[in-house]
């Protein structure tokens, strides 16, 4: 059967200082997963290490964020990661840093009838 979006959460999540994508990634999917409870899964008898989750990260740089550390930071199911162009660099007036802002979108799909 074919799997069924069941969740979707946003999330934003930010690096103030150091250029971190992965760090501001982190933070982001942090965010979304907080704003979430998937205690359905035992009311229904759902095994939720076979939930699929598919995490996009949209940020500037979307090559510099560590996928499999974003993968890591997922309490449960199957997960892929996909990093896109998105979120917003926002330079220092003063010139020398700039705070990245990341958004993360948390999509749990199931093998529903």
């Amino acid at each position: 059967m074919p799997l069924k979006r069941v969740i979707l959460e946003m999330g934003t999540g930010n690096d103030l200082h150091g250029g971190d994508y992965t760090k501001a990634a982190l933070r982001a999917v942090n965010n979304a997963l907080h704003h979430s409870s998937v205690g359905f899964t035992r009311a229904l008898g759902i095994n939720s290490s076979e939930m699929n989750v598919e995490v996009t990260i949209g940020v500037q740089e979307p090559g510099q964020v560590d996928k499999g550390a974003v993968k890591a930071s997922l309490p449960v199911g199957q997960v892929t990661v996909n990093a896109v162009k998105g979120g917003i660099d926002v330079p220092d007036p003063d010139g020398g840093d700039f705070a990245i802002i990341a958004n993360a979108a948390i999509a749990v799909k199931l093998d529903l009838p």
